[in-house]
């Protein structure tokens, strides 16, 4: 088995994804097991093209979150199409520490599928519809309870109408995450210039914000402890705020009641098997007066050493070097099953 981290890609988030690598490489490398202590990183560069990096030349990169990342080797394959067909090692599986775009959209997915090669984190129809975040909503609404919204590109149109209905709306892009591009408005407020992207504008709740990772041990996936985001006034729970801790506080395990909490990690779960998400996700929540109310699900959440995710898993008793040899075997356990369905079917 030869492992090899994926990183970097073609979105805004490719910071993140730089952070993650580090944090996946440096847990591989002082892996007891040694087929995982030998791992290669695959960066994806802003044009596409994939470059094999020296780990030492990862770890050694600085403020991740804030500075672009330049691999000191040429590149080994224009695209990364070009490097799954032509792999140059055997028994290949990937840790995709990608995040956004065609890396977490399901894109990467299908081409993985497609091929044969076994990868972490979720297939590629629970990738696709996670990262849409109006069809996220239409797959879990009979499981779990959503807010009210509208997609699209017209963004004042649906500003409007939904202000006729609300005091307050938020407006996320319908397709991204590292919270860019987020947010809340209350009526009468200017609505912002954005991109010219495809947007939704949700219903505001006012409530307790909170996050829970769902992992799979290989038993069948289970909820981790519950992590509340406390954000100062005049504050959003954005890149800033999520990253570079500009206004807001993770607090892990959440403070909060037992059954809130057993609420929240019921949600979470429930948002994971109605989307069809495998191996790990992550689920934003909202606690109201009126119960949990699902915002979305995030496929491959960060790992890096300040995310969600591996803080829960540390207050669940779990090492962070344990949930990727996990993550990495059940990777492989799935792509031998989908490979065996399709010699049946053929």
């Amino acid at each position: 088995m030869t492992v090899i981290v994926l990183f970097g890609g073609l979105s805004d988030e490719r910071h993140v994804s730089v952070a993650s690598a580090q944090n996946i490489v440096r847990t591989l490398a002082h892996s007891p097991t040694s087929a995982l202590a030998h791992s290669f990183a695959w960066f994806q560069a802003a044009n596409g093209a994939i470059h094999d990096v020296a780990v030492s030349d990862l770890l050694a990169h600085e403020r991740s979150f804030e500075i672009d990342f330049v691999p000191s080797r040429p590149a080994i394959f224009p695209d990364v199409e070009m490097a799954l067909d032509t792999l140059p090692v055997e028994d290949p599986v990937f840790v995709l520490a990608l995040h956004g775009g065609a890396g977490e959209d399901g894109t990467l997915q299908r081409m993985l599928e497609a091929r044969g090669i076994p990868f972490t984190g979720s297939g590629s129809e629970a990738s696709a519809i996670a990262f849409d975040k109006a069809r996220a909503k239409e797959r879990v609404k009979d499981h779990v309870r959503v807010v009210e919204s509208r997609a699209g590109t017209n963004l004042q149109e649906m500003v409007e109408e939904m202000f006729t209905r609300h005091e307050r709306v938020v407006l996320k892009p319908l397709a991204g995450g590292s919270s860019r591009g987020l947010f809340f408005l209350k009526r009468g407020d200017a609505i912002p210039e954005t991109e010219d992207i495809p947007y939704i504008v949700e219903q505001f709740v006012e409530g307790r914000e909170l996050t829970v990772g769902v992992v799979d041990r290989g038993h069948g996936p289970f909820a981790l402890p519950v992590i509340e985001i406390e954000v100062d006034a005049g504050h959003a729970f954005d890149y800033a705020g999520k990253y570079l801790g500009h206004g807001t506080r993770e607090i892990c395990p959440a403070r909060i009641p037992d059954a809130m909490a057993r609420d929240a990690q019921a949600t979470a779960l429930a948002a994971h098997l109605a989307l069809g998400c495998r191996g790990y996700s992550r689920t934003d929540i909202v606690a109201t007066p009126d119960g949990m109310v699902f915002l979305e699900t995030n496929t491959l959440p960060g790992l890096t050493t300040a995310s969600l995710v591996p803080q829960e898993l540390a207050a669940a008793g779990i090492g962070f070097d344990e949930f990727l040899e996990e993550q990495i075997r059940l990777a492989r356990v799935e792509s031998r099953v989908q490979s065996a369905e399709v010699r049946e079917q053929s």
